[in-house]
């Protein structure tokens, strides 16, 4: 014969949180030991933390605080707070949620919390059940927490994050630089993309400074639109036409992009900056050889273009 599994409501198991299921936990910590593969010692119950008190600390195998806050109701913004005012008072690594329901937008939190190196959180759904006629016994499932995978998203973020700041600099001083010099890309507003660009006058063309793998270019894009493929090419093919002359006005050898199978060409200039990501202050150097390209770039193609709205 096999019996049922019947929920009891929490409050029936332990009637107050505080009195008498921290109580508990603090008695039975192993439970939390078996489910999060830990080994919790020295706890102790409702330790201060400034005016307010934390339900248990506990210490794990390295002696480092871990902080436990229980919460027999569904999950609110206070006790996460409560939680992370905790893990910084007690100077802890880890720290644990317990409730009896947790609300998505806490269950993202923790996820999100955890993508950080600062802390390890933990998220645990508690509930009670009985087979039959036996004493209640308590389920805890753990909804989240800390993982390898949360760790590499974290780190990729950061470095994302960093990446556009960069990006995000440079655009600003080039674009400041820029306007002292030509009023081409004067009205731009810097972005995270590795590239800015303006119009060349002639729908599908645009004036672009971009920052490649190999270092920063200036060139022309040609894009004339989806389904206009044979005039992105036709366009592409009369400039090249007057590519002696181009490229004489331009005052050096330029890089002719007809790339087979991809809709867009463009005709480009690459600079010898290959380090200027790791090298900031070399950045005014790369603004001036950029705008310089650039200016030198519009001038030449400028004639050719004109001659394509005709």
């Amino acid at each position: 014969m096999i019996g049922k599994i019947a929920r009891v409501a929490l409050r029936e198991v332990w009637k107050h949180e505080a009195l008498d299921f921290t109580r508990w936990l603090e008695e039975n910590i192993e439970v939390l030991n078996d489910i999060l593969n830990l080994n919790l010692i020295n706890v102790e119950r409702e330790k201060a933390a400034g005016s307010f008190s934390v339900d248990l600390v506990a210490e794990d195998e390295n002696n480092n605080p871990v902080v436990i806050e229980n919460q027999l109701e569904k999950s609110n913004h206070d006790h996460l707070g409560k939680l992370i005012t905790y893990l910084t008072a007690f100077d802890a690594r880890t720290a644990i949620w317990i409730v009896s329901d947790p609300r998505p937008e806490h269950i993202n939190a923790i996820a999100w919390l955890n993508e950080s190196n600062s802390a390890s959180f933990y998220l645990l759904k508690l509930e009670a059940i009985r087979i039959g006629d036996s004493v209640p016994a308590p389920l805890l499932t753990l909804i989240v927490g800390p993982s390898d995978e949360s760790r590499h998203v974290g780190k990729t973020k950061k470095e994302l994050a960093e990446r556009h700041r960069t990006l995000l600099n440079f655009w600003e001083g080039l674009i400041d630089h820029a306007k002292t010099k030509t009023r081409l890309h004067a009205n731009l507003t810097p972005g995270k993309d590795n590239w800015i660009g303006t119009g060349a006058g002639v729908a599908g063309l645009v004036y672009n400074h971009v920052l490649t793998r190999d270092g920063p270019a200036v060139e022309l894009y040609i894009d004339r639109g989806r389904g206009n493929e044979d005039e992105t090419q036709e366009t592409f093919e009369r400039l090249h036409s007057a590519k002696e002359a181009i490229e004489r006005d331009f005052g050096g050898i330029l890089e002719w992009q007809q790339v087979e199978g991809r809709r867009a060409c463009r005709i480009r200039k690459m600079l010898n900056f290959s380090n200027w990501r790791e090298d900031p202050d070399k950045w005014p150097e790369v603004y001036a050889a950029m705008v310089d390209a650039m200016i030198r770039l519009e001038r030449a193609l400028k004639p050719h273009i004109q001659t394509l709205r005709a």
